[in-house]
């Protein structure tokens, strides 16, 4: 590709990019730019929030360039305060690593592993003594730190921000001087981060890298930001019919954003809504465990809700003798979601299910009273939702 036809492909998708000129400059010098995303393994899994940044890594790889995945090894043990409304839990360093392996693994399931660059912070920040680290903090002032909108709701709130807080601008800065980044890859709330690099470049006398941030990606609700702690996330290491089953919840208007950020790709305006968000849920699962898996988790689902055929299908087990007595379809259906998907269900929300009368059937036979005394034999097949349904044994 031309350097024009690149800088079109690379700023799809972005939220922002400072700027495209020097992007576009920066591509014209006719060598491999050097692509920075940095990342704190703060846990040990990644969702599909998380690869949002490693699939525009990947489209600048797949264009030649030398992607530079950066392991915060150091500057996880303090914690990104970017959007956090307190003070992150320390890690130790043997968490930090335990992490970076599983991270790392996740994370080549969309790059190259060969032509990934991989580097700890930690091998430079544990080589500087005291009197480097006061030099550096001389180059950044408070009042710079103040402009960043968490740290000052935190503090007119009267909560807390720590010293150690302070710093993680200043060291993500340092990374990007490190490692000569051109481009550096991250979400919205890490442009302040991001600029601290560039002003370090400038300081140290290097181009100054471009500021590359992309959209935070909303979960399964398509309202919050995709999260465990919300519950709305799809994860990388699910296993191929879960992740399937999850990308076939969300709704036609998230899925465009979905192809965009996740696939780097528009969907085509032609196919009917359903059969492009099958197409979309194949291609991200086979992405992350193969095509035959994501085949067979499409037989799977096509099995069990398109064709009815649950009994065919399989299914989580559940044992008839761990039932409550004086069982009611509501009790029984707010056990079933309980203990096969961890999901609390109040009275209130499951009956809300019974309005339609027919989302809940025992053997594809519809259930229209949650007060109504109900028995069960080995076999019997209960459907809760489009996506959720229990095989229970004796």
């Amino acid at each position: 590709m031309s350097p024009a036809e690149q800088l079109a492909q690379l700023i799809r998708g972005t939220a922002k990019v400072l700027s495209e000129k020097d992007l576009l400059e920066k591509l014209q010098l006719g060598r491999p730019l050097r692509i920075k995303l940095g990342v704190d393994p703060t846990a040990p899994d990644i969702h599909l929030g998380h690869t949002v940044a490693l699939e525009k890594l990947r489209q600048f790889q797949l264009l030649g360039h030398q992607a530079v995945l950066l392991i915060g090894d150091f500057t996880a043990m303090i914690g990104d305060p970017s959007g956090r409304s307190v003070t992150r839990p320390p890690l130790t360093r043997e968490d930090v690593l335990a992490n970076a392996a599983t991270y790392t693994e996740q994370a080549f399931k969309i790059l190259d592993r060969n032509l990934t660059e991989i580097v700890y912070n930690g091998d430079w920040f544990r080589k500087m003594n005291y009197e480097e680290i006061l030099r550096l903090n001389a180059r950044v002032t408070l009042q710079q730190m103040l402009q960043r909108e968490d740290f000052r709701t935190r503090i007119e709130a009267g909560q807390e921000v720590r010293l150690h807080e302070l710093q993680y601008p200043i060291m993500q800065g340092w990374d990007s001087v490190e490692i000569r980044a051109d481009v550096e890859i991250g979400g919205t709330d890490q442009l302040f981060n991001i600029l601290v690099g560039r002003d370090l470049q400038k300081e140290e006398g290097q181009p100054q890298q471009v500021v590359m941030v992309m959209p935070l990606l909303e979960g399964l609700d398509g309202v919050r930001k995709m999260s465990k702690s919300y519950g709305n996330y799809v994860g990388v290491s699910d296993e191929p019919a879960e992740m399937f089953g999850k990308l076939l919840s969300i709704s036609d208007e998230l899925m465009d954003r979905y192809y965009l950020l996740l696939l780097g790709q528009a969907r085509d305006p032609a196919s009917h809504p359903m059969d492009a968000k099958k197409a979309l849920a194949e291609q991200l699962t086979a992405r992350y465990h193969g095509p035959e898996a994501a085949a067979a988790a499409r037989d799977e689902w096509q099995t069990r809700f398109s064709k009815k055929d649950l009994a065919a299908a399989e299914l989580p087990e559940l044992s008839i003798a761990d039932l409550p007595d004086d069982l009611t379809v509501l009790s029984l259906t707010a056990h079933a979601f309980r203990a096969a998907f961890s999901l609390e269900k109040s009275n209130g929300e499951l009956k809300k299910q019974f309005i339609t009368c027919g989302s809940i059937q025992l053997n594809g036979a519809k259930l229209c009273d949650p007060l109504e005394a109900i028995s069960l034999t080995a076999g019997d097949v209960l459907k809760l939702s489009k996506k959720h349904a229990v095989r229970w044994i004796d």
